[in-house]
């Protein structure tokens, strides 16, 4: 497995774009410390400052950040297209099999590129939500930190997810632009399948019910939107508000079915690929 991940490293290492994308993504999502520290100067008057309202408190804490720093996954994801799209483009793919690697294992060296890519920014994402908190927080006890750190498992089980996603993509069309295009019709494409449940079942919920299980709104609802949660905290008299924000383990088991079968076609489209 270590082999196969320096394998990658070592041709994104080698390409100046994907340096710098990942780069990107492993900065932006410590903009969140930015994001804490902003007074809000409101004429005069008074100032707001976000680190004093409450929403950097353990355990919340840990459901906001890892909602917001999810959404600067596509830089990676280009940086994942681009690692399959290269490949065709530079025949390094004909010259990793000539030199032994096989399809198997070609696929595998980019999942596992995927996996530890993801781990390593949960881990950085953790770090700053920790030491955030322990700034902010005015909640110090061990069993409240850690009451829902399982958010940084439901945040790397959507990165591999959907990265993986972005693997089958690129392995689909091989060129990296219409790859992430095709991330725009799945998007489109799902909401249909939600209007059309809607037409046979006649009832809202049950729509969204059946869009839960699609690739994209799956690994969305892994980490549920927290403005609701904040209102709710902040206005408890809200009950009408009231909303299921947890990570549930039967999301992470869908988001991790899709992530297989995305790793496995992947592996079928270059076992009967022509190169």
């Amino acid at each position: 497995m270590l082999r196969l991940i320096q394998l990658e490293l070592q041709k994104l290492w080698l390409n100046k774009i994907s340096k710098i994308l990942i780069f990107v993504s492993f900065i932006l999502p410590f903009t969140v410390l930015i994001l804490s520290s902003i007074k809000i100067n409101f004429f005069g008057f008074f100032t707001l400052e976000l680190g004093e309202l409450g929403i950097f408190n353990f355990p919340i804490i840990w459901h906001i950040t890892t909602f917001f720093a999810s959404y600067f996954k596509f830089f990676f994801a280009i940086v994942v297209v681009s690692m399959i799209g290269n490949e065709y483009s530079n025949k390094t793919l004909k010259q990793n099999l000539i030199d032994g690697l096989s399809k198997k294992e070609f696929i595998l060296s980019k999942f596992y590129t995927i996996v530890f890519f993801s781990l390593c920014a949960t881990v950085l994402i953790g770090v700053a939500t920790f030491l955030i908190g322990l700034y902010y927080s005015s909640y110090t006890e061990t069993s409240i930190i850690i009451r829902e750190i399982d958010f940084l498992l439901a945040y790397f089980v959507k990165l591999v997810g959907f990265f993986s996603l972005c693997l089958f993509f690129g392995m689909l069309v091989k060129r990296s632009a219409f790859a992430l295009g095709f991330l725009v019709i799945l998007y489109i494409f799902e909401w249909i399948i939600f209007w059309g449940a809607f037409e046979v079942f006649g009832n809202a919920d049950t729509a969204f019910k059946v869009k839960n299980f699609l690739p994209l709104e799956s690994m969305y609802k892994l980490i549920d939107q927290p403005i609701q949660r904040i209102i709710m905290t902040k206005f408890p008299d809200k009950g009408d508000l009231a909303y299921d924000y947890a990570v549930h383990w039967y999301e992470i088991a869908i988001v991790l079915g899709w992530t297989a079968l995305f790793v496995f076609l992947s592996y079928r489209l270059l076992k009967k690929r022509d190169l």
